[in-house]
């Protein structure tokens, strides 16, 4: 599967597939310097035309809050085919918990591609199945 990539900053390294994984880094595409409590979009300075049918999802990497103290704000970031025109640069957004300095080139997140949920249609029903688990938080309940 190829992808179409434009990177906006210079001197940036070149994203490429891991080998152990399935997640792809992504890297701040400039210094950052944020106060604790300071919200801010890291610029990943990539644009990205992606495959028809798929989606992709940006994470944290493993080692992001520990490294940084920073944590992104909307969990798990979508970013859908139609987000692919030439100025349309993927960022992070992230919220810091401590004072940090990021530098350019520091690997602070990650994405892999998804297919893209099918199109879905509801049926009301009275009743759905007759298994019931018991409600929500009760997995594992004794």
């Amino acid at each position: 599967m190829r992808i179409k990539i434009k990177y906006h900053a210079e001197g940036m390294d070149k994203i490429a597939a891991i080998k152990k994984g399935d997640w792809i880094d992504l890297r701040a595409a400039e210094t950052v310097s944020m106060k604790k409590g300071e919200f801010r979009l890291i610029s990943l300075g990539v644009s990205m035309k992606l495959p028809e049918g798929y989606e992709a999802q940006v994470a944290p990497r493993s080692s992001t809050y520990k490294n940084w103290g920073i944590i992104q704000t909307n969990s798990l970031g979508i970013i859908d085919n139609s987000y692919s025109g030439t100025n349309d640069i993927w960022k992070f957004p992230a919220l810091a918990m401590r004072d940090t300095v990021i530098e350019k080139n520091e690997r602070i997140c990650q994405f892999r591609l998804v297919e893209k949920m099918p199109e879905v249609e509801f049926e009301e029903a009275d009743r759905l199945d007759e298994s019931d688990r018991g409600g929500f938080g009760s997995t594992g309940r004794a």
